[in-house]
């Protein structure tokens, strides 16, 4: 069945808080586990030393001070902070009519916020404006979710955008091991980029691609001769679609393939969407991906 909030639905919604808590409603997906949380463990309390307790869990240091046996114990801790980092450079713009891929992207990253501090956890933001790199640092709470979505809604296509420098800036940013999601097209330097999001996974992070495109630019439906503006350089060509699409379709079916396997060769999840996806189904495709 066709879900009743299509991307053009979603998208006329002005307040992007209650459009983000459409979605997240619309998953269905409220009463399971956070796939977003981590589980650690965190010392509690000690108590008396029964027979068949593990040794490991013991207090040496107690019990040379007290001669008595004490074993440590621990509750189960699930509060792993999540980093959304949303590209803002100006192909994200793209289409100029419809949903762009960067409405898209702050459609699936509020989505993701409100889901979080749904649950209780934190979450955080980093970006680009007028200014360059914005950051807003994780934290659980309503009051944090709003302001961290109004950023983001606030968030313009920029060139001032650096894919690698804001994935280096936000992982030094983050002060616990978390979860960094990365939402953009990835045409920034797919090496440098892969690159980066290596060394983030291996500071202890779990690292999350979400690609967005235009179902334009998967399918490359044009017909006669077009003209195409680069949106990063501002260059025009002109071009009869029938003649370069067999090409076109080989260089991107190449591109995704080399950051699909990029990604899995470095343990870190990726997921493509295309901005005619139900944003609610990608959310559940996203977290299912995620539980798997």
């Amino acid at each position: 069945m066709e879900s009743s909030l299509s991307p053009d639905v979603v998208a006329a919604i002005d307040d992007l808080e209650i459009a983000a808590r459409l979605v997240v409603e619309g998953t269905r997906a409220g009463g399971h586990r956070s796939p977003f949380r981590g589980v650690g463990t965190e010392f509690q309390q000690y108590r008396s030393y029964r027979a068949g307790d593990d040794l490991r869990h013991l207090d040496w240091k107690l019990y040379a001070r007290s001669d008595r046996l004490f074993t440590r114990q621990f509750r189960e801790t699930t509060d792993l902070a999540v980093q959304l980092v949303v590209d803002s450079s100006p192909s994200m713009a793209f289409p100029p009519t419809g949903v762009s891929k960067l409405r898209y992207a702050k459609i699936v990253a509020a989505s993701l916020a409100y889901l979080v501090t749904s649950q209780g956890s934190a979450v955080g933001l980093a970006t680009s404006g007028p200014g360059g790199f914005t950051y807003l640092p994780a934290r659980p709470g309503t009051l944090h979710r709003s302001a961290l979505i109004a950023r983001l809604d606030a968030t313009a296509p920029s060139p001032a955008w650096h894919q690698t420098d804001s994935i280096r800036h936000a992982a030094d940013l983050m002060k616990r091991r978390g979860i960094m999601v990365i939402v953009s097209d990835f045409y920034d330097d797919e090496d440098a980029t892969l690159r980066e999001l290596r060394a983030v996974a291996a500071r202890g992070h779990d690292v999350i691609m979400v690609q967005v495109l235009s179902a334009e630019e998967i399918a490359f439906g044009y017909r006669g001769e077009i003209e195409l503006q680069d949106l990063e350089s501002a260059e025009r060509r002109l071009v009869d679609p029938s003649t370069v699409r067999a090409e076109y379709q080989r260089a991107l079916q190449g591109f995704l393939a080399r950051l699909r396997t990029g990604a899995g060769s470095s343990g870190i999840e990726y997921t493509l969407l295309s901005t005619d996806t139900a944003p609610e189904q990608a959310i559940r495709d996203l977290l299912l991906g995620r539980v798997r």
